[in-house]
């Protein structure tokens, strides 16, 4: 297997922990959801899709702190039940190697860069974002929702 140059950055376990707690107590921004296929509810802390049947919590989420043009609140979802944050840091999440958008920003939280995957491996565009010096980091996103996915940083 080819070693990657950038590892993935799942949800943390605080993020998600802290949803299902406002879930529990009844928070008016986070719902409670059955997933009701298999392909439209992905856990962003576990980086797997829901299963039909499978609880999940619809929380609104933002990957870009407040105070920058490019700061947005978007809705995600994490797994009703604890599950395991994605581990396998160095490798490219199998659930979501279709489906997704890559947005590059600097440090300053400005957005420089964005491309789909269009057919082709993620891995390949997110090395070409990676590319640009001035790239900090990469965001996956859904490329029909738009919905923060996951994070892609620097190995």
């Amino acid at each position: 297997m080819k070693t990657l140059n950038f590892r993935i950055v799942p949800l943390a376990t605080e993020v998600a922990n802290a949803a299902r707690r406002a879930a529990e107590a009844g928070t008016a921004d986070h719902a409670v959801i059955a997933a009701d296929s298999p392909s439209s509810y992905p856990c962003r802390h576990c980086l797997r899709w829901a299963q039909v049947g499978e609880r999940v919590i619809l929380f609104p989420y933002a990957a870009i702190p407040p105070g920058h043009p490019y700061s947005e609140t978007g809705p995600i979802f994490v797994h009703e039940q604890p599950c395991e944050r994605y581990a396998a840091t160095g490798e490219y999440p199998l659930d979501f190697r279709s489906g997704r958008i890559f947005r590059a920003y600097n440090s300053e939280y400005d957005m420089i860069d964005a491309k789909p995957v269009n057919g082709g491996e993620p891995e390949a565009v997110i090395e070409t974002l990676l590319q640009n010096p001035q790239a900090a980091f990469v965001d996956a996103r859904s490329a029909d929702r738009g919905c923060y996915t996951f994070r892609i940083e620097r190995a």
